[in-house]
């Protein structure tokens, strides 16, 4: 029980912070996504074939979360894309009072896509409200058709699920349509988005949708 009540004056504090957060991206009229994954599902993947091909309709900047080394903000300068890293040392998500320090080392600026890579974990970056306006969540199909069941929470608050990765399905010996199944027994509602980063596959229905909800969010 007190472990329980150590965890609800953790999460109260943290809601708190998100929704100043919140607040502040509906005063600057930035929609704010939050990215979420295992490691390895290929989020930084997805956001370098993404985000490209919406530089013209808005500014976009990244917010990058690792436990160490700014290898993903690299990535996303390389792309020609404002990028800040949090490393969180030890800690397995990010949470709201990260972001509101990091924006005031990042300012928004004309920013009106603010995309946050989280931690690739499984779990935790679902329990913590970021301020974020939609969470989507890249998931590598290579992983198995049970994780959705296994994992629910993730899956159940995310707003879209990639399936990436799909080019190896053969060699994996995964079914994508069970895994599609299991996905829609956890969340019936999101849109569900097969992709491959390697082969392209997949990607211009995720983008253009993308771009439909960025553009009519703000």
């Amino acid at each position: 029980m007190e472990r329980v009540a150590v965890e609800t004056r953790v999460l109260s504090k943290n809601e708190e912070c998100a929704q100043a957060n919140r607040q502040l991206f509906k005063e600057r009229g930035v929609v704010a996504v939050n990215f979420m994954s295992a490691p390895g599902a290929g989020k930084t993947s997805v956001l370098e074939k993404t985000l490209p091909a919406l530089k013209d309709d808005c500014e976009i900047a990244v917010i990058e979360g690792d436990l160490y080394t700014t290898l993903d903000a690299d990535r996303m300068h390389s792309a020609g894309i404002p990028a800040y890293q949090i490393t969180t040392g030890t800690c397995c998500h990010l949470d709201a009072r990260m972001i509101t320090r990091a924006l005031d080392e990042f300012p928004l600026g004309d920013t009106r896509l603010l995309v946050i890579e989280n931690v690739g974990n499984m779990v935790c970056p679902a329990e913590f409200d970021l301020g974020e306006d939609f969470r989507v969540m890249v998931y590598s199909a290579v992983e198995g058709a049970e994780k959705p069941q296994k994992y629910p929470l993730m899956f159940q608050t995310a707003g879209a699920i990639l399936l990436n990765k799909i080019d190896l399905i053969p060699y994996a010996g995964v079914s994508l349509e069970e895994l599609t199944a299991n996905v829609r027994k956890v969340n019936p509602k999101a849109p569900v988005f097969p992709i491959s980063c390697r082969t392209g596959e997949g990607i211009p229905p995720w983008t253009n949708w993308f771009r439909e909800l960025v553009l009519g969010l703000q």
